[in-house]
């Protein structure tokens, strides 16, 4: 099976372990990446909350650019899914908003012509490859692992009928099939802020503080997340929230295709998993038996 891999911004900087994990997980299970090539920014919620017309254009541009290779667009951040999603979305029923984009487009040599499919890593490995598959791949298993699976707000939001969105359950059957055990987690699809934390640092703060200690008193060793955003917020400001309230919270935040890696065989340092603020152990977070 053969995708066209969409980074987006973060996969190259601050999320390089999730498109380094990524990777691996695709290669291990035999999967074919294409990176787009000339691909720019997805225009994130910024631009399509200002100016619709300028966000569907940025956005369609990878569409376009992407469409000629003939595979399904994959994007493993959260934002850039959503943003690539609701892009195609409007292009497929909005014919106005379609007519202005490709008039756009037209000054760059380019057109769309709705034939590209946009979807999520997390549902591409449950639904296309399977978990049977998964597990027979497997080296590793992750009995001891206490996951709070934290979707974030946006990947199953609003009604795309990717999950659950209330109560997803793709990551949770993914990590079971795996031996790892889902902790009770009902904040999983709550928001942690997004941006809020560069504008609004104190609301941001207390909701990331919520999200970790429900896993926390849940008794996760472990949180895993699909959205660059949401790790860096939930990961890198634990120090502030222990500070600020008193509690104290230190748990590791890790991208699903980094635990998924491990559980393929992959070396910690060749899923970028080194470059967690928070280390993660593999003796201390409990990976036990080998294949």
């Amino acid at each position: 099976m053969e995708y066209t891999y969409y980074p987006g911004c973060s996969l190259e900087a601050s999320a390089k372990g999730y498109d380094e994990s990524f990777r691996f997980v695709f290669q291990a299970l035999g999967l074919k990446l294409l990176e787009l090539e000339d691909w720019n920014c997805c225009g994130a919620t910024y631009y399509m909350a200002t100016k619709e017309t300028i966000s569907l254009v940025i956005s369609a541009r990878n569409l376009a650019l992407a469409e000629p290779y003939g595979h399904d667009l994959v994007c493993p951040c959260s934002s850039c899914y959503t943003i690539l999603y609701k892009t195609n979305h409007i292009l497929k029923n909005n014919r106005i908003m379609k007519a202005k984009v490709d008039q756009a487009l037209k000054k760059d040599d380019l057109k769309y012509n709705l034939g590209i499919k946009v979807r999520h890593p997390l549902e591409v490995l449950v639904n296309d490859v399977g978990l049977e598959t998964i597990v027979s791949k497997a080296k590793v298993s992750l009995a001891g692992m206490k996951i709070a699976q934290y979707y974030g707000c946006q990947i199953v939001r609003p009604d795309r009928g990717l999950d659950d969105k209330e109560n997803p359950q793709m990551m949770d059957s993914l990590f079971a099939a795996l031996g790892a055990e889902n902790v009770y987690f009902p904040m999983k699809v709550r928001c942690c802020g997004g941006m809020l934390m560069t504008t609004y640092p104190d609301v941001a703060l207390k909701l990331n503080k919520k999200i970790l200690e429900n896993a926390h008193q849940n008794g996760a060793n472990l949180v895993l997340t699909t959205c660059p955003l949401c790790q860096i917020n939930l990961e890198a400001y634990q120090d502030k929230i222990n500070k600020k309230f008193k509690t104290e919270l230190h748990l590791p935040i890790l991208f699903f295709t980094q635990a998924l890696g491990l559980a393929l065989g992959g070396d910690p340092k060749e899923l970028g998993i080194q470059r967690s603020l928070i280390p993660f152990r593999t003796k201390e977070n409990l990976l036990e038996v080998t294949k």
